[in-house]
């Protein structure tokens, strides 16, 4: 079969930076997914969080991304991706409103529900829908799947029990979050003090990321139950803020030592790469990028627009692995403790826009592509699940 201009791409570009493209072929242990759904989620799933190697062994390994197939293929919009203990992954299709369960081992995808009430505005070029989700840390007693959905007034979280392979009643616990055609945040993901972080973009008004009693564009950390922790959150007049001064979150993870990082969006000049601190001000809309203000907190890490564009990002071996979506490409950086080592990136081009990066429970990498978003171009096999082995 003849390759497509974006599979020569690819070949072209492996030769290049020195990334090793196998086939499209299947992954996993088959017999693993004879286990049942209801078995306990991982803990690193829901932090994106693998245990750190020994630091010299660390030191001493190579920056590379080893693509070893598609997980699964023609997914529309694949955003949150959530593992089972059975190696399956749950996964939101976001102008669908439907979740799927992908079988890795065999490429096979399955209808498990569609989520009442979610509005997605894909067909007019916006980012609502059914984004994030996640598993409670008590998933195999409990059974309760969280998710991040746009409705026709408002983004909200819900949780519904996921049983024999169904979804159950949608129990809505944070609403109120603003909605717009652009800029609706939506990653979800209990942290290590089994928390949940939820981020929110401004919904297109910036000067709602400085009003704390806004949630939009903020970090919101929260029970999990929806509730104001009893600790932790800075501000009493805004029991679910953590942090605030976002423009549009999308990524979450957490490093070896518990410190938690999150993706921007920029507007026109930088995108970003921040360390998230309780009760800290990211500047939206008054800065963008690093500043000399010191009533704001800089970025880590900042890329011009156009070669970034970070969605979701997952953190191996405190590497931090980011989606880029304008940028076309895998962006990689590596962590030394509270600040960024340095900064390279993959798979320019190759598979076009790159949105969610999730660590697997085996160490290996899912990588979603977002070229059926209305902002690609979609080939015949798009969108696609990409597992990746990295270092």
């Amino acid at each position: 079969m003849t390759s497509s201009p974006r599979l020569a791409r690819a070949a072209a570009a492996a030769t290049v930076v020195g990334v090793l493209l196998s086939g499209c072929g299947g992954s996993g242990d088959p017999s693993s997914a004879k286990k049942s759904d209801a078995g306990a989620a991982a803990a690193t799933q829901q932090t994106s969080l693998v245990e750190a190697a020994p630091a010299a062994a660390a030191a001493k390994r190579a920056a590379s991304v080893k693509v070893l197939g598609a997980v699964a293929r023609n997914i529309n919009v694949p955003w949150g991706i959530a593992f089972l203990s059975n190696g399956k992954a749950l996964v939101s299709s976001r102008d669908r409103e439907r979740i799927l369960r992908v079988n890795p081992s065999t490429g096979k995808k399955k209808r498990i529900g569609t989520v009442p009430g979610v509005v997605s505005n894909g067909a007019s070029g916006g980012e609502a829908g059914l984004l994030g989700l996640a598993l409670s840390p008590k998933f195999a007693t409990n059974h309760w799947l969280y998710a991040y959905m746009s409705t026709a007034s408002d983004n909200r979280v819900v949780r519904m029990r996921y049983r024999n392979a169904k979804l159950g009643k949608v129990h809505v616990l944070v609403k109120g979050i603003p909605v717009g055609l652009h800029h609706d945040g939506g990653r979800i993901a209990f942290g290590p003090d089994r928390k949940l972080y939820i981020t929110t973009g401004e919904g297109g008004n910036g000067s709602l990321a400085q009003k704390k009693k806004s949630l939009g564009g903020k970090i919101l950390r929260v029970t999990a139950k929806g509730n104001a922790p009893a600790s932790g959150n800075p501000f009493k007049g805004s029991p679910l803020v953590y942090s605030y001064g976002h423009r549009n979150v999308q990524g979450l993870a957490w490093d070896s030592a518990g410190r938690l990082w999150a993706t921007e969006f920029g507007d026109h000049a930088w995108d970003e790469l921040n360390l998230i601190r309780a009760g800290h001000n990211y500047g939206w809309p008054a800065t963008e990028g690093k500043t000399s203000n010191p009533a704001y907190t800089s970025p880590k890490a900042q890329w011009h627009n156009y070669n970034a564009g970070p969605s979701g990002i997952a953190i191996i071996n405190n590497v931090a692995w980011i989606g880029g979506l304008t940028g076309d490409r895998l962006l990689r950086v590596k962590l030394d403790g509270a600040s960024v080592a340095s900064k390279k990136k993959f798979l320019v081009n190759a598979y076009g826009r790159l949105r969610t990066a999730q660590a697997a429970p085996d160490g290996t990498l899912w990588l979603t592509t977002s070229n059926t978003d209305g902002r690609g171009n979609p080939s015949r096999r798009d969108d696609r699940i990409l597992r990746l082995r990295v270092s």
